[in-house]
């Protein structure tokens, strides 16, 4: 595309973005507008289904999600105003700070991630791992680790928390019985804090500190980039200072310099994925740091529960179910058969949204303006918009199940030209800035979770001689 004919496709992606926000107000407008919630008052009484289902375990300001609405917001900023004016690095500096920047705020949050870009030392260690006999996401957990030996010094001299060690088993808060002198339960918060050992080098921090958060988010699109390069028999490409964040990953993972569309296209996506509520790697990321481990550690075990099938990978189901179909003409014979097998469609459904998934209605124009580059990418869309019409008539209506997030962004990506193995792993690009925001705030008021399980099994079991038992 050239320059004025792209800034022609810029500006109808900015429309068809406002004009989704208007389709999803229409949609939520007969549901009530919700009360803005206080400061809780712990403790709080709620109904808990298995895994912690409806449980509360923290307020946070960071973001928002409503079903019922529709809604999406992040710091009190609607998804699609975000969206269709600001861009990633501007967004990141919203989660993490909880205001968009002033000019000059901005240049300085963009100086540091352009430094946080480049991790030499750390893609010069992987290079020498088997990185083709792990999984893009594997890879991804273990360069994690790496950055974290090169940016902290947390392994580097003993050091002491400003808090009293729990044990390692101890319960630390009121279960069976009251604690002695206090009708309730007394909740204590303690702040992180991690003093700076003496003997430390000057250029490396306590890892719980905003250029930890920084690194990560700059740092883990440049790692993701080398893995892949790696693994197909490449060598990783470095960032160039003029590129904007997603047009440098997009560089790095494929060595060419994209097109303004595409570079805005996946910035959308970014922003789109960069948080979303108490999500399972959310949790995963919080329960970690709660322990005053550090926020490496603590994104590492976001990566690994992003890694499972229940939670991230949906939108790479969707490509390959939408390959399988063969074409919008054969949409309803294929759809007939699903449904007479009870076959669940990926792409559709959401555990919180009960309306159409405000992500979904932003990624849909997008996949359209880039399924015209190819007749191949006409073909999926045309299939994709096939069955989402008949999925949406057969149950939107009555059982609320509209397409969600993964239904169109797996057509977006591979689209943008970037293979579904590197779907998901893209996802923690994104959702880097949402878990080290979510990290940050909750450890102002530090609490380390400790949930209960209920015992049913026996009691009085009696020891017998191996060659007793039966």
């Amino acid at each position: 595309m050239g320059k004025q004919n792209d800034q022609e496709v810029l500006e109808r992606i900015k429309v068809s973005i406002l004009k989704a926000r208007e389709k999803a107000s229409l949609a939520g407008a007969h549901e009530p507008d919700p009360m803005r919630a206080d400061a809780v008052q712990w403790p709080v009484q709620c109904t808990v289904g298995p895994g912690l289902e409806g449980a509360v375990a923290c307020e946070s300001k960071v973001g928002y999600v409503n079903g019922t609405k529709g809604w999406l917001l992040y710091r009190g900023y609607d998804i699609f105003d975000l969206c269709a004016h600001s861009n990633f690095e501007e967004v990141s500096y919203l989660l993490l700070h909880g205001q968009l920047p002033a000019r000059e705020k901005y240049r300085a949050f963009q100086g540091k991630f352009r430094l946080f870009w480049h991790i030499p030392k750390t893609i010069r260690q992987i290079t020498g791992l088997p990185l083709e006999e792990m999984t893009p996401m594997g890879a991804l957990r273990l360069g994690t680790t790496i950055m974290r030996q090169n940016q902290t010094y947390r392994d580097e001299k003993a050091h002491d928390h400003e808090t009293s060690a729990l044990g390692t088993d101890e319960d630390s808060i009121a279960m069976e019985s009251q604690p002695t002198g206090h009708e309730k339960a007394v909740y204590e918060f303690i702040k992180s804090h991690t003093p700076n050992p003496s003997l430390s080098t000057t250029d490396k921090n306590s890892s719980m500190e905003f250029d930890s958060c920084y690194h990560l988010i700059a740092g883990i699109p440049t790692l993701l980039a080398a893995i892949h390069r790696i693994r197909i028999g490449h060598m990783p490409i470095g960032p160039k200072a003029d590129l904007s964040h997603s047009a440098n990953f997009l560089y790095m993972l494929t060595g060419e310099i994209p097109d303004a569309v595409s570079e805005r296209i996946l910035d959308i996506c970014l922003m789109l994925h960069a948080d979303h509520g108490m999500n399972a790697s959310t949790f995963a990321s919080l329960v970690v740091a709660s322990t005053l481990s550090d926020i490496y550690f603590s994104i590492g075990a976001g990566i690994g529960a992003l890694n499972g099938p229940l939670h991230g990978g949906a939108n790479q189901e969707v490509i390959t179910m939408l390959r399988s179909i063969g074409g919008p003409e054969k949409v309803e014979e294929w759809f007939e058969k699903a449904r007479a097998e009870k076959r669940k469609i990926p792409g559709f459904g959401h555990r919180v949204y009960k309306t159409y998934d405000p992500r979904a209605l932003i990624l849909e124009p997008l996949a359209e303006i880039l399924s015209e580059k190819t007749d191949e990418s006409r073909k999926l869309f045309a299939t994709a918009k096939k069955l989402e019409g008949l999925v949406i008539r057969q149950w939107g209506e009555d059982k609320k199940i509209y397409p969600n997030v993964d239904f169109y962004s797996g057509l977006v990506y591979d689209s943008l030209g970037i293979p579904d193995t590197l779907f998901t792993p893209i996802f923690a690009v994104a959702r880097m800035a949402g878990w080290t925001s979510r990290i940050m705030e909750y450890l102002e008021r530090n609490r380390i979770f400790r949930p209960r399980a209920i015992y049913t099994g026996t009691f009085g079991e009696e020891w017998v001689p191996s060659e007793e038992r039966k």
